[in-house]
């Protein structure tokens, strides 16, 4: 057993991707399931408690899968989930930093390799394993899971994953509005780099806006450049949610059903009229970003992709997000 930790650490071994995440549509809306398609029954109530507790299913549904690479290498190591020690955290960890992130496997052999540098834009592509803050996101989840059930005193008596008591004690009285004290990282917490705001120079948002080619997706961008608000958010504004005086729409906002007014510029509601005027107003409660081709409904995020690949026939390794900066 120890011999297999350490050949995980090492990246000599791997873990097998058996099991999923399955859909439910009765609470808690995600389950995970082992390489039987049978329900692993003691994280149910952990996911419902999440959505009871008035998460969004997009957030039940990351813990989710987190807890999936946590079931993964206990089953791979042959430790039951109420026998997990930290020794199986740190098998996580060197796992997790050792291991290719399935996500950031590219199909086309032109594709730049992971890691390195765009010449034009001097901007790093991901890397071919997982984040730093995956895993600590990991981590966390895997900490919050051990938490619920030992309130319920189930599973280990210690916490397999260890406390930062620096942390504790750091933000333990401060002030809301306070600045956050400094405080030493817990034993395998990973160090996250401290990165500059993203951004695109002007000269490049110029050479990818002129390769948009309807009014639909200049609005869209406009729309989310010029707002601030996410992709989802955007693709979801009605005609009522459009303040053409005020230069203003409204989202409903990540983590709330509240909706949230936001400025845009008038270049955006410009483009967006001229959009409309062309393809006409949709109903009131239905939103007026709308496909193209085929049926008329409600533009998916795949929008999302299409934006994408015009960033890397431009030749820039740049998201979505960083074209707020422009």
């Amino acid at each position: 057993m120890l011999d297999l930790r350490h050949q995980l650490i090492e990246g000599r071994a791997d873990v097998p991707r058996v099991g999923s995440v399955v859909e439910l549509k009765i609470i808690p809306w995600h389950a995970v399931v082992d390489a039987d398609g049978t329900i692993v029954a003691h994280v149910v109530p952990y996911l419902r408690g999440l959505i009871l507790d008035d998460n969004r299913p997009a957030t039940a549904k990351s813990y989710a899968y987190d807890l999936l690479r946590w079931h993964r290498l206990l089953w791979f190591l042959d430790v039951g989930w109420d026998r997990a020690t930290e020794a199986e955290t740190s098998a996580l960890v060197g796992w997790l930093r050792t291991a290719p992130n399935p996500q950031r496997r590219r199909q086309s052999p032109s594709s730049p390799p992971p890691g390195s540098v765009n010449p034009r834009t001097g901007k790093p592509y991901l890397k071919a394993g997982y984040a730093p803050s995956t895993i600590n996101h990991c981590l966390t989840v895997v900490s919050s899971f051990y938490a619920y059930h030992r309130h319920y005193n189930r599973g280990p008596l210690v916490n397999p994953v260890p406390e930062s008591q620096a942390q504790r004690r750091a933000l333990a009285h401060r002030a809301p509005d306070g600045e956050v004290p400094q405080f030493r990282r817990g034993r395998l917490r990973q160090r996250v780099p401290t990165t500059g705001p993203r951004s695109i120079p002007d000269g490049m948002w110029d050479e990818f806006f002129a390769a948009l080619t309807c009014d639909r997706d200049r609005a869209a961008v406009l729309l989310y450049v010029s707002s601030g608000s996410r992709a989802g958010e955007v693709l979801g504004v009605t005609p009522g949610d459009i303040n053409w005086a005020k230069q203003l729409i409204w989202v409903v906002t990540k983590g709330g059903d509240e909706r949230e007014a936001v400025p845009v510029s008038p270049q955006a509601l410009t483009v967006l009229a001229a959009y409309l005027d062309h393809t006409g107003l949709p109903a009131a409660d239905q939103p007026v970003l709308r496909t193209r081709r085929g049926p008329d409904r409600r533009q998916h995020r795949g929008g999302r992709a299409r934006l994408q690949r015009r960033h890397q026939r431009a030749g820039q390794p740049l998201i979505l997000h960083r074209d707020r900066g422009a």
